[in-house]
């Protein structure tokens, strides 16, 4: 799963199966907090699942910057190609 695109369908179905969200509304420009209603400690809940599919521990200041679900695709993407 190396691919931005693999990444971000993954992504889709763990905000889908973890938060209950509706997959209509998780599109690449969603806003984890303001769309899609991530809070604070779900985010820390999806820190923990993504770095099972990373295979690699994920600094939690990487995710600091993020807003969307494409800005985590692409923090998952790099942290899997470095």
């Amino acid at each position: 799963m190396n691919d931005r695109d693999e990444i971000l369908k993954r992504l889709i179905l763990i905000l889908e199966e973890m938060f209950e969200v509706d997959a209509a509304t998780i599109t690449p420009g969603a806003r984890l907090y303001d769309d899609l209603d991530i809070d604070s400690i779900d985010a820390v809940d999806l820190v923990a699942r993504l770095r099972t599919i990373a295979g690699k521990k994920i600094d939690p200041e990487m995710f600091k910057s993020v807003r969307t679900v494409e800005d985590v695709a692409e923090a998952v993407f790099r942290l899997m190609n470095t």
